[in-house]
């Protein structure tokens, strides 16, 4: 028999027959009545649990019938509806995906919400759900300040860090688009084994680290600790060991299933959190009834006794224990209200079932790209606030410079245009980043926007998700391309899926600033000459810009910032570290690879390709290639061979059209790609040449290789005499 059908017929047989657990045995009195709760308080928590637990028990069904598709429910864990009765319906919820009694209390807390017909559409994958368009079952609601979360292993705590961050930062520097009140705080839910993933570490700690800087943070963690994760057990006390005495983190603990205990305990942390602006976690003890999903038999891995104990300690039946001992309900009143929200759901049920769901590509990718929204108009700074900014640069602006610089002094002018701009990331600040790039913003904006982080790649990108929650455009900056890895789910997870899940309702823009690829001469090895971004290529709705030359990178940046700022998108800004520094081309001190600095309004649209040249043979490539290529177009015009050489610039979504059109006329195609053969643009370029081109075409790409330290650091990959030898032997039909 079905457990959820086991524990339906234990409530209702248990309160027939006043067969209800014990409460709180320290104080009698306190146990029979309803703690801090006013009687329609209490009423309206067991009217939010009783509608989660029938949702829950209708989305087995709905599964068994085909027609739901998700069963992880939020059965043991209707303690958080008394969270969600102790705070605010503005303050921002990232939650646990066992939280259906929080959404289901908040809605009661906000006019005009549906929550059994909202929540029963996401379970049919409708397309008319209200937060996901029918992608996926998930929590959430813009109207409840509730972001969607899928079936996230803690992947959502660093943005709700820098959620609540954002809001002390917006009281100082308050964005447009700001959502978040300023007594506002935010709170972040989670279970007990989610609280030991290194993602969830890294949140506790910059939570901490923050907090122990008295720098605000109103940020309510709630560990919903049911003791279990799936199959795996968590030790007995190991979250309060774990969390009690942290420095920075407030530890508060209640009984999930106490809704009295839950809501006085609730309330008094959201008061800390709320007046004191810091931190603090609240250790909510839960049970899990039914297993993890519907799939999942949990009595082949548990004894018997353990999960009938917990359904006997039903959360359910303690809140019947308190409203009748208090003679806020009678026996009846209690199973009026569970027979309600089951009827309820019955009914709802049957009519989402027959309303339409997505069919077809386009309407499955329709939310990929997020919505644009009005922005106050980007007219840029008035000359005298540039002159004093900039200072002495001013005047440097009419000399050549080399593509560091050129990059500091776009993100100065994007700066002085748009005050929500925020950059963050190890050492940005104070030194200026590894190889200079921001030196003197931190002098010029102050270290409210220019955030020297801790050393956490994930924490890194989880403040810029959470402040762009609050209407930041946050530039975040990853100090080598091999770093991301340790935080890419940050980006693919998370910042990417938003829009996606969220039918475009809730967004998080950037300009993630990275500095990689390949040619830094022996330094670092693979760990600071990484070639392969393939990790981001695949990311679907994820923009990355490559430049390869000062001026294109200011003009690039440009764009970049507002498509993030107008257009709400995720942008990767590549930026080769090998050019930062790049003076010469062909020659010592022939300056060829220094730029002037473009006038502020100039910018380079996304999908513009740049060409050089209009010899019949092209070089298609970008970044380090484009120099390198540069070089060996001199060297095959000795030989009598004309080339262009094509600069992609933008490397996702390929810009396809440009491309085409920058090869009319050509007559053979050499594609040089400075990453690895296995994965690498190039080979999504063969194929688009294959399918849209009858133009001859090879390539030249780095070895499947990482990259040595020392003298052989070029050794894998094209180099000016491989690309002019490659060249050749394709002009020549060799």
């Amino acid at each position: 028999m079905d457990r959820a059908d086991v524990v339906d017929a234990a409530f209702r047989r248990r309160v027939a027959a006043g067969d209800l657990p014990r409460g709180p045995a320290e104080d009698g009195a306190q146990a029979g009545g309803l703690g801090g709760l006013d009687p329609a308080q209490a009423v309206a928590i067991f009217r939010a649990q009783c509608l989660s637990r029938n949702l829950d028990r209708r989305s087995r069904k709905m599964q068994a019938e085909g027609q739901g598709f998700y069963t992880i429910g939020s059965s043991g864990h209707e303690g958080m509806a008394a969270v969600a009765a102790a705070l605010r319906p503005s303050d921002m919820a990232f939650l646990h995906y066992r939280d259906g009694a929080f959404q289901a209390m908040r809605a009661s807390q906000v006019p005009g919400s549906t929550p059994a017909w909202d929540m029963l559409l996401s379970f049919a994958t409708s397309a008319e759900d209200p937060i996901s368009g029918g992608r996926h079952k998930v929590l959430g609601s813009r109207a409840l300040m509730i972001p969607p979360q899928t079936s996230t292993i803690a992947s959502h705590l660093p943005k709700a860090v820098g959620a609540a961050y954002s809001i002390g930062l917006a009281r100082r520097h308050p964005p447009a688009h700001r959502v978040l009140a300023e007594d506002g705080l935010v709170m972040c839910s989670f279970g007990d084994a989610s609280a030991n993933h290194s993602t969830a570490q890294g949140a506790f700690n910059t939570a901490a680290w923050t907090s122990y800087q008295s720098i605000p943070l109103p940020l309510l963690f709630v560990c919903e600790d049911n003791g279990i994760g799936i199959s795996t057990r968590t030790p007995a006390g190991w979250i309060k060991a774990s969390f009690a005495q942290r420095p920075g983190l407030k530890y508060f603990a209640a009984s999930g299933l106490d809704m009295a205990e839950a809501f006085a305990t609730a309330q008094e942390a959201a008061a800390y959190v709320r007046q004191r602006r810091k931190p603090a976690f609240l250790h909510l003890s839960t049970v899990r009834l039914y297993g993890h999903a519907g799939s999942d038999l949990q009595q082949a891995y548990l004894p018997k006794e353990v999960f009938e104990g917990w359904e006997a300690d039903d959360p359910l039946l303690h809140s019947a224990r308190r409203l009748i001992a208090s003679g806020t309900l009678d026996a009846a009143g209690v199973l009026a209200i569970y027979e309600e929200a089951e009827a309820q759901c019955t009914r709802v049920a049957a009519e989402v079932i027959t309303r339409p769901r997505l069919r077809t590509a386009e309407q499955v990718m329709a939310s990929l790209i997020p919505p644009g929204r009005a922005c106050p108009p980007a007219n840029g700074p008035a000359p005298e606030a540039r002159a004093q900014v900039f200072g002495s640069d001013l005047k440097a602006m009419d000399s050549p410079q080399p593509m560091s610089r050129l990059i500091n002094w776009a993100l100065t002018d994007a700066m002085l245009a748009h005050g929500e701009i925020v950059m963050m990331g190890e050492d940005v600040g104070r030194k200026g980043g590894v190889y200079g790039v921001s030196q003197k913003l931190a002098d010029r904006f102050g270290p409210d926007r220019v955030i020297d982080t801790l050393l956490d790649e994930q924490s890194i990108l989880g403040l810029a998700i959470g402040m762009a929650h609050n209407g930041f455009i946050p530039v975040p900056e990853i100090q080598f391309l091999a770093y991301l890895h340790n935080a890419e789910d940050q980006i693919r997870g998370e910042a990417a899926t938003l829009p996606f899940f969220s039918n475009g309702q809730f967004t998080n823009p950037m300009v993630l600033r990275i500095a990689g690829l390949g040619y830094q001469k022996g330094f670092g090895g693979h760990f600071h000459n990484d070639n392969s971004f393939a990790v981001l290529r695949d990311i679907p709705g994820v923009i990355i810009a490559c430049p390869s030359a000062g001026d294109d990178a200011a003009m690039m940046l440009r764009e970049c910032i507002r498509l993030a700022r107008e257009e709400q998108r995720v942008v990767v800004f590549l930026e080769p570290i090998a050019l930062y520094p790049m003076r010469d081309l062909l020659a010592e001190k022939d300056g060829g690879w220094l730029r002037r600095y473009p006038a502020p309004q100039e910018r380079i649209a996304l999908g513009e390709v740049g060409v050089e040249g209009d010899g019949p043979l092209a070089i298609l490539t970008y970044g380090n290639g484009r120099y390198l290529s540069r070089q060996a177009q001199a060297d095959l015009l000795e030989a009598g061979i004309k080339t262009r050489v094509i600069d992609l610039r933008w490397l996702a979504p390929l810009p396809e059209e440009g491309i085409l059109s920058a090869l009319e006329g050509a007559e053979k195609v050499l594609i040089v790609d400075e990453c690895r053969r296995t994965g690498s643009l190039s080979e999504a370029l063969m194929a688009l040449l294959a399918e849209h081109s009858a133009l001859p075409h090879t390539r030249i790409a780095a070895e499947d290789s990482f990259i040595a330290t020392g003298p052989a650091y070029a050794a894998t990959m094209p180099s000016r005499a491989s690309i002019a030898a490659a060249a050749r032997r394709l002009w020549e039909g060799s």
